[in-house]
């Protein structure tokens, strides 16, 4: 397993979106997002913090079914 940097959300935000997620809408310092699978809807919410702590970045992974090397990919190299 990789290890995750310290990220801004805003990175965050953009891999997802690679990776087929949708924002939804922002409330206060949350950012909510779906991604649409055959059969179901898979929601997170990222907090709109900088940086977002590594514990809370694994969370979110684990929320959208992505593997940490998987989602390094996404980021781009960064």
């Amino acid at each position: 397993m990789s290890h995750l940097p310290s990220l801004s959300y805003r990175d965050i935000v953009r891999a997802l979106q690679r990776d087929g997620w949708t924002i939804v809408r922002q409330r206060g310092s949350h950012i909510r997002l779906h991604k649409h699978l055959p059969g179901e809807t898979l929601k997170l919410v990222v907090p709109a913090h900088t940086p977002v702590k590594r514990g809370t970045l694994h969370a979110i992974l684990g929320q959208a079914r992505l593997d940490p090397d998987r989602f390094l990919a996404l980021l781009g190299g960064k």
